[in-house]
């Protein structure tokens, strides 16, 4: 299953600006389509403020005349004081708009819709006109008796009512002026909001966030192009510590300067491994030279077992000064990893020892092929079967496959090594236990320089006690 979430800096970057840029254009889109709700509610507020206005003012504006008006209108349903030419030409009803009511017109259970209500006492307020009682409510067209009633008896608003007109809603407004009983009624249809508001809302809100998203996508990947430059550069130098020509100082000031360290850094580093490369020839030159005098020299030593011990003792100089340069050049070769049939080069080197009448044997091999460095792999194994012979006076060596790496494992009979102390023999000059002296050879650097060479092929070593008895020790080297 692919990763939804992507990796790189870029794709993270992108990832979280189009969400949050998706979020806010989305409560953008709510609040504009809120706003359009606002005024669709204002509009039917006005209209009916405006219908029960014109009732109100319908004869005279004297209070005492609105009181008599109200006392000589019929009951609901009969006769209509807010017919306008409007109407006339709309063809509603006449009782659509106003009438008078001799009780509430809220349906039981209805609730009262308390903003409305008071948007329109504040419009009748500023108008002069004060209200004892006001009730809004707002119903779907369907459940109002009377418009149904109404759609039988007016032949155009029954062709209305068929056309859509049901599924709106109407708002009902209603106003008990003080000292008296009846209520003057007004109707109003809430228009609804209109398709072309919500395809413009919609695509105003997508216009948006892709405008957005791509000046992002662009500022993004002015400062991540570098980034990758620079990442590819130092992955390049890490695996073959040669500096090349300096990266072009590009993108915003602060990656530009990121890159002119990088540069002064490599090209600094670079030198100073090259510096330690002529001080190691320098040094093991130096050296050599007065081991091979000495060893020269101790022939002339009459006493036999002194002339041994000094022997012993130049060669052990020369192998561990050999381990501590090998050590020090590990990732300076200059010849590139090559394809190579692993179970050819484990036989050749059991085969070495085999020659030299050794108790190396060969348990089992796969056949692997993995690009490795094939002078410094067959001295990591070297170093493994030697220890082995060392400690445990016999080695056994295997190859298998597991998953995707490939599996050197070189086990013996040994004593093994103390579980605490078995991070720390890998490293250098470490021994194991007290018996293991200088006596037994080797300076403690044969594990260290092994360990050094798996990690330069992106590998490692494992070292691990065996059940029956013995170490055992896996070189794993990836196969991709």
């Amino acid at each position: 299953m692919a990763r939804v979430f992507p990796k790189s800096l870029l794709g993270q970057s992108l990832l979280a600006i189009a969400v949050t840029l998706l979020i806010g254009q989305a409560v953008s889109g709510l609040l504009l389509y809120r706003a359009a709700q606002d005024r669709r509610d204002a509009a039917t507020v006005n209209a009916a403020a405006f219908h029960l206005l014109r009732m109100v003012n319908r004869e005279t504006d004297s209070p005492r005349d609105i009181r008599r008006a109200l006392r000589r209108a019929e009951p609901e349903g009969r006769i209509d004081i807010g017919r306008g030419r409007g109407e006339r030409r709309r063809g509603l009803p006449p009782r659509l708009s106003g009438m008078i009511a001799d009780a509430s017109p809220l349906l039981p259970g209805e609730r009262c819709a308390a903003g409305e209500e008071a948007q329109l006492r504040e419009i009748l307020a500023r108008q002069g006109v004060a209200a004892e009682t006001l009730v809004v409510t707002i119903r779907p067209v369907a459940q109002d008796t009377l418009l149904a009633s109404l759609a039988d008896e007016f032949p155009r608003f029954r062709a209305r009512w068929r056309d859509g007109l049901s599924e709106r809603e109407v708002m009902v407004a209603a106003l008990r002026m003080p000292g008296e009983s009846r209520w003057i009624v007004a109707r109003a249809l809430r228009p609804p909001v209109e398709a072309g508001v919500l395809w413009l809302i919609a695509a105003q809100t997508v216009l948006l966030f892709l405008v957005l998203l791509a000046a992002t996508y662009l500022v993004l990947r002015r400062i991540t192009r570098p980034l990758a430059r620079l990442t590819e550069r130092v992955e390049s130098f890490a695996r073959t510590h040669e500096a090349r020509e300096p990266l072009p100082e590009r993108g915003p000031e602060d990656v530009s300067r990121l890159i002119a360290a990088h540069n002064l850094l490599e090209s600094r580093i670079a030198a100073l491994l090259n510096e330690k490369d002529v001080m190691l020839g320098a040094i093991g030159h130096d050296l050599k030279t007065p081991l091979a005098a000495l060893r020269v020299r101790i022939e002339s030593v009459t006493d036999e077992t002194q002339r041994t011990r000094m022997a012993e003792t130049i060669e052990d100089l020369r192998r561990s000064l050999d381990d501590i340069l090998s050590l020090a050049r590990i990732g300076r070769a200059k010849d590139p990893p090559e394809a190579t049939q692993l179970a050819a080069l484990v036989e050749s080197v059991v085969e070495e020892f085999e020659d030299m009448d050794r108790p190396v044997a060969i348990a089992h091999t796969d056949r692997i092929v993995a690009p490795v460095q094939v002078t410094w792999l067959r001295r990591a194994l070297r170093n493994l079967i030697e220890n082995a012979l060392r400690y445990g006076g016999t080695a056994q060596v295997s190859l298998t496959r597991e998953g995707s790496a490939a599996v050197i494992a070189v086990e013996d009979e040994g004593p093994g090594i103390p579980p605490e102390d078995m991070a720390a023999m890998l490293e250098p000059f470490r021994r194991g236990e007290a018996s293991r002296n200088r006596g037994t050879g080797g300076a403690g650097l044969g594990l260290t320089l092994t360990r050094a060479i798996l990690a330069e092929h992106g590998g490692e070593l494992r070292l691990a006690n065996r059940t029956q008895g013995g170490l055992r020790a896996e070189m794993r080297l990836p196969l991709s």
